[in-house]
């Protein structure tokens, strides 16, 4: 165990870091009632007193994370943590954070019961197995050592991604290129098990993303952080309301449900489209947490999965593109190149059996989600 002082530590020097975004979210006892306003309150101020007393992040090798600043926000079934850390690398962090952060709800009596379900960091750098110090109302503060999952947790972990690839049946293991040079079909079943995981992640976020705008009534470009919406395109943040984020968890549950089924059609509206490529980058966390698959081999099953899964990648372009402009591909439908998002629940132009995806899926406007016109010949 390592003693702190005002948050330095006497002939250590501190690596240059990363900033890396935290988000995990605490929710209440499953039978408890919902927080009123002063809960909300309380426990904000109560999660505030000991989050501020964390003052180090210790990981393996002597590496040092610091936290910069938090934030909290409370809704009726619990409270939303955002944490910007500042960290040389990343690795294991979900399991790490998911470690301390329990402890802290064990520590604190008021809070006994209460779960965390979920813990992210958003990254780009290699990992780093590291823990959060958990703070007390004075100067030494204990800080937890955390070396990531054990080889047996990691293992159970593998167990569950082949076990989850079973439900997906839309696509055998050659859409994930089995067969194709280094890549075996245990390997196959390890993405489809991952992609499986990475829906099952965005339906429960999602959840979170509702409450937060509906709690704020506001748009998602007005909050500081949330799960799913903020892995959209940011150029229509401001018309991703509650509705839009209900409206994307009835198109994420209906793609979950067809990638159930036998047979797969390329998604059949921009939405689903967009589910799937952030449903992947769940899928890439599950896989790093397990242990399987390198950075190169996955960018390689990918590749084979996208020629499977998408009609065109006309979704990415909406990362790079706003909106109808000159140099703007004119190969997708005018509702994708609108000033707001409402159109991507339409059915896409050439599926014209198909009126709507789903009654909660229609536009506000009452047009009844029919498929919009074909944006050229």
């Amino acid at each position: 165990m390592t003693a702190w002082v005002d948050g330095r530590r006497a002939g250590r020097a501190r690596l240059p870091g990363v900033e890396y975004q935290l988000t995990a979210e605490l929710t209440t006892p499953p039978d408890a009632p919902d927080l009123d306003p002063l809960q909300q309150v309380g426990v904000v101020s109560l999660l505030d007193t000991r989050l501020s007393g964390l003052v180090s992040i210790e990981g393996p090798d002597g590496m040092e994370i610091t936290p910069i600043e938090h934030t909290l926000n409370a809704h009726l079934g619990g409270v939303i943590v955002n944490w910007l850390l500042d960290a040389p690398a990343l690795v294991f962090a979900e399991d790490a954070t998911r470690t301390v952060l329990e402890q802290l709800l064990e520590e604190t009596e008021l809070l006994v019961g209460w779960e965390v379900k979920h813990c992210a960091v958003t990254a780009t750098d290699d990992q780093l197995a590291s823990a959060l110090a958990v703070g007390e109302e004075h100067d030494e503060v204990e800080v937890f050592d955390f070396s990531g999952p054990s080889e047996e947790e990691r293992a159970l972990r593998r167990t569950r991604l082949l076990d989850a690839s079973r439900h997906l049946r839309a696509f055998g293991p050659e859409a994930f290129g089995a067969g194709d040079g280094d890549i075996s079909e245990e390997d196959a079943r390890y993405v489809a098990g991952a992609l499986m995981h990475g829906i099952e992640m965005l339906t429960d976020e999602l959840f979170g993303d509702i409450q937060t705008l509906e709690d704020e009534d506001t748009t998602a470009d007005q909050v500081d952080a949330l799960w799913v919406l903020d892995e959209l395109p940011q150029r229509f943040a401001d018309t991703y309301t509650a509705l839009f984020a209900k409206q994307f968890l009835v198109a994420t549950a209906i793609l979950g449900h067809r990638l159930t089924l036998t047979e797969w059609t390329p998604p059949l509206c921009t939405a689903e489209a967009l589910a799937l490529h952030i449903a992947k980058s769940r899928a890439e966390i599950e896989l790093d947490l397990a242990d399987v698959l390198g950075d190169d081999k996955l960018a390689q099953i990918f590749a084979v999965f996208d020629g499977y899964a998408f009609e065109n990648h006309d979704h990415e372009l909406l990362y790079e593109y706003g909106d109808i402009s000159d140099d703007s591909p004119a190969s997708m439908d005018s509702a994708e190149w609108t000033e707001s998002a409402e159109g991507w629940f339409r059915p896409h132009s050439h599926l014209v059996d198909a009126e709507t995806l789903h009654p909660y899926l229609t536009d506000e406007n009452g047009d009844g989600g029919a498929p919009s016109a074909p944006s050229g010949p």
